[in-house]
């Protein structure tokens, strides 16, 4: 098992709320900003967590705006996110 990579676009005001909430889920996720004026925030999920941290960020994206980016939409813009 290895951590799981996922990438999503959040308005930006959203970047702390998210940070704070998957504090509270110990050691599932950590949430990394890569473009602050864009949204753009990079999960970095342990293993065995990521149906749980699916979960949350599909019930969290009914609460605020919350786009998933395809792997490659982010790598192929390198150091611009």
């Amino acid at each position: 098992m290895q951590t799981t990579i996922c990438h999503y676009r959040v308005e930006r005001r959203e970047i702390a709320y998210l940070r704070f909430i998957l504090e509270g889920y110990d050691g599932a996720a950590v949430l990394t900003t890569l473009d602050t004026a864009g949204g753009v925030v990079r999960l970095c999920v342990a293993p065995g967590n990521l149906s749980l941290i699916r979960d949350l960020m599909d019930h969290l994206g009914r609460e605020m705006p919350l786009e998933a980016l395809p792997p490659d939409d982010v790598e192929a813009r390198g150091s611009d996110v």
